[in-house]
């Protein structure tokens, strides 16, 4: 045997032997937009790198180099274009964007919204298809958006399950799941929208009580019924648990997010920050932005309002508004728009896909201009860069606050009154003057990258950590297994309130007693006299 053939034995021997000893792992990430897919899609290649067999149930393909395990596709067909029908209705009215406020009925509406893609991804012939299959698994991931629904996946497969959330991390929904209850007293609530770094006041700590008692109403009483019927509608002939039985049943849930850009909050043992991990190091811009970014010599300012908000469907007042602004720049901007641009200013390049990340390292470029999804905040952290805000909706508006509290980025809410071109302009150029928003923002970077392991690096380690420890039920807190009335000490706050009505009442009646016989013992003796 010649060298050659001994080496490619050894290397295919090698790979069999790696492949052994990976865990097969599902991923469940049925919402199709293409940022989250982003995030699971990295997640999931880095597992199959670390010599893991995964299957992912989305709508996308991976197209990822995958350098070790294998990497099988069970895809969502149709879905890409349903999503997009949503979001396009949901943003549809311009003038509704942007609404710095939400309602106590902000859940429900999501959960409606988010239920129909749950169950047909329950009921997609691929997705039966591998049910009905003899494959087994040792790990479900699954992202939580107002999907309960989706635990049916470990439960069928009697495995240990992880959840992961993009939506910036410190949220009661999957906070509830693994028993990591928020003080209330100063952790402000998703809906709850401000900047609380210094503290709620006395109205501010009540409505947030009122919005967590209520949003856990509408959790446990609305939204998962309806997450549970649409699990019994698809699994008819199998004993899955109700969602009331699972609902506490994932091992692991993994933040897409650091402490370096929110409010400081106590975490359980199981739940673990990998913020960031998606980033890989910067690479060579594509030739013409290269050539762009290298000739600017005043610099570069970036434009994107991320996957969902399309700067093409602005309404004409609002592109006019922009383009103004932009105008009056000695600076160059890159826009990420989808559509050509006719009457676009010189100094303006327009690009319907950017490699964002590579381009926020570029040393010429001097600001984002983004809509404050949790995904770009993170990367422009990553990057060490400032950043300009145009806050839409859901998280985005939060997202601004905490990063406009970090003293690294400004905020211009995109339905604000006083969103004009003279209001724009001058943040602009304030951010571009004053070099205290690039010094926050370096210094933010460093705490960011100040870390034992690299993210994904950490995901991949507490990920195995499951599958070794059989779930690792040891590090879940007893929370999860106590009643609500039991958790916040209801039960003990009435026997000791009883306890006191009745020592107090007790005490009453013998001082009442006392005095009464005083009295009459002095009544008998002023009569004996």
């Amino acid at each position: 045997m010649n060298l050659r053939a001994f080496l490619g034995c050894l290397i295919f021997i090698l790979a069999l032997v790696s492949r052994a000893k990976g865990a097969n792992i599902l991923g469940v990430f049925p919402v199709s937009g293409k940022s989250v897919n982003i995030l699971y899609n990295k997640l999931m290649k880095g597992l199959a790198d670390a010599g893991h067999n995964v299957t992912v149930i989305s709508a996308h393909n991976n197209k990822l180099p995958v350098l070790n395990g294998t990497y099988r596709d069970v895809v969502l067909t149709g879905f890409i274009e349903d999503y997009d029908k949503m979001v396009d209705s949901f943003l549809a009215d311009e003038e509704q964007l942007g609404q710095e406020s939400f309602t106590l009925w902000e859940s429900l509406m999501y959960n409606d919204l988010f239920l129909p893609i749950y169950n047909k991804t329950l009921h997609h012939p691929n997705v039966r298809a591998l049910l009905k299959s003899n494959q087994t698994f040792d790990l479900v991931i699954m992202e939580h958006l107002w999907s309960e629904s989706i635990m049916a996946f470990p439960a069928y497969y009697n495995c240990p399950s992880v959840m992961f959330t993009s939506m910036g991390g410190i949220n009661p929904w999957v906070n509830e799941i693994v028993g990591n209850h928020m003080p209330i007293s100063y952790v402000p609530h998703t809906w709850m929208i401000g900047d609380f770094t210094g503290g709620m006041s006395l109205y501010q700590r009540f409505q947030n009580l009122v919005t967590y008692l209520f949003d856990a109403i509408i959790i446990h009483y609305f939204e998962i019924p309806a997450q549970d019927q649409i699990v019994k509608l698809a699994f008819p002939d199998k004993s899955i648990p109700s969602l009331a039985q699972m609902f506490h049943t994932p091992s692991l849930l993994l933040l897409g997010t650091h402490s370096s850009l929110r409010q400081a909050a106590p975490l359980v043992p199981n739940v673990i920050e990998i913020g960031g991990f998606h980033i890989d190091p910067p690479k060579k811009l594509p030739k013409e932005l290269q050539e762009f970014f290298d000739n600017a010599e005043q610099g570069v300012i970036y434009f994107s309002m991320g996957s969902h908000i399309r700067s093409a469907n602005f309404s004409t007042k609002r592109m006019k508004l922009f383009l103004n602004v932009f105008s009056k720049l000695d600076l160059k901007v890159l826009w990420k728009f989808e559509e050509e641009l006719p009457g676009k200013p010189p100094n303006v390049l327009i690009k319907k896909w950017v490699p964002q990340t590579d381009v926020l390292a570029h040393p010429n470029l001097k600001l984002f201009i983004t809509h404050a999804g949790h995904g770009s905040i993170l990367e422009t952290i990553h990057r060490g860069k400032p950043a300009l805000m145009l806050p839409v909706f859901v998280d985005q508006f939060n997202n601004a606050f905490q990063s406009v509290a970090k003293g690294f980025a400004l905020q211009l809410p995109y339905a604000d009154k006083n969103f004009t071109e003279e209001v724009l302009l001058s943040m602009i150029r304030e951010m571009i003057t004053n070099p205290i928003y690039t010094e926050n923002a370096k210094t933010i970077s460093r705490i960011y990258h100040d870390r034992p392991m690299k993210p994904l690096e950490t995901a991949v380690y507490w990920i195995e950590y499951i599958i070794r420890n059989k779930g690792a039920d040891h590090l879940k807190v007893a929370s999860i297994k106590l009643p609500w009335y039991k958790l916040y000490m209801v039960d003990v706050l009435l026997f000791v309130s009883v306890t006191v009505i009745v020592a107090i009442y007790a005490i009453a009646y013998v001082i009442g007693y006392i005095v009464n016989l005083c009295k009459f013992n002095r009544n008998i003796k002023m009569k004996e006299h």
